[in-house]
């Protein structure tokens, strides 16, 4: 299989493995991914999912060129509708999903670690969107949450030039938000999955829409969304739990409800 799921209690850990080709997504690898991405999303007894690469090299390495190479433009345009579903899918995902980037990741694999909430890389980890150098634009939401990231500068820079970033120059300009040795990368990614999982799925699933809501809408839409949200959170079993939890000084029972 190209894409494994695998479980550490209510932490499910996605690996893209196809290390022969640098996890390279083609269209297999991307059904796969989009099916565990539903999968997961509709299960409720996963709150939290670490998204990482197969093998010592790469994360994911980028689209396979080897497929797109004799694309029609009609099969182009449905390549990258596919990698867009999987990267919206992350992105709606009621779980936060931690990308634990552990090489290689360009291009699609870039674009694959944006969709995430979190990204965590090794000290060797590499970022870039260097589709311009085969002639072609990034397919997968590159260009839209790239400056939502890290501003219209640096995603212009990285689209436009097609180099790539070390992983400190990602840290530094927002694109991950911590760096790690490669032993530790994978430990720390699921220590903050476990700490994540912990907390209430129905707070975490508003928390992510709100944010989210905010690249797409002017403050004041935003500010509404985030109001209805948090006036929910109120007619919830976990709002009862989690503010009795805090005044009891014990630490809260979530069930999601």
């Amino acid at each position: 299989m190209a894409v494994e799921v695998t479980r550490e209690g209510a932490v499910a850990v996605v690996t893209v493995a196809r290390p022969e080709a640098l996890n390279a997504l083609n269209s297999a690898t991307n059904q796969l991914l989009l099916a565990a991405v539903r999968e997961l999303s509709a299960d409720d007894s996963v709150r939290a999912v670490v998204l990482t690469g197969g093998g010592d090299k790469s994360f994911v390495a980028g689209a396979d060129i080897a497929e797109m190479q004799g694309f029609t433009a009609e099969e182009a345009r449905r390549f990258g509708a596919l990698g867009q579903a999987v990267m919206s899918g992350i992105e709606a995902a009621p779980q936060p999903w931690i990308a634990a980037v552990n090489g290689f990741a360009l291009g699609g694999g870039c674009e694959l670690a944006l969709a995430c909430d979190v990204r965590f890389a090794a000290e060797k980890a590499k970022f870039g969107q260097p589709e311009i150098t085969l002639g072609i634009t990034p397919g997968f939401g590159g260009t839209q949450r790239l400056p939502r990231n890290v501003g219209d500068g640096w995603a212009k820079y990285l689209v436009l030039s097609g180099r790539h970033l070390r992983a400190d120059e990602a840290l530094r300009i927002g694109l991950v938000q911590a760096v790690f040795a490669k032993d530790e990368l994978m430990p720390q990614a699921l220590k903050l999955a476990q700490e994540l999982a912990a907390k209430s799925p129905l707070a975490m699933r508003y928390c992510k829409a709100a944010v989210n809501a905010a690249a797409d809408t002017d403050i004041a839409t935003g500010q509404g969304i985030e109001r209805d949200l948090f006036a929910l959170a109120f007619a919830s079993e976990d709002q009862s739990e989690g503010m009795a939890a805090f005044l009891e000084k014990r630490p809260p029972e979530f069930n999601g409800r």
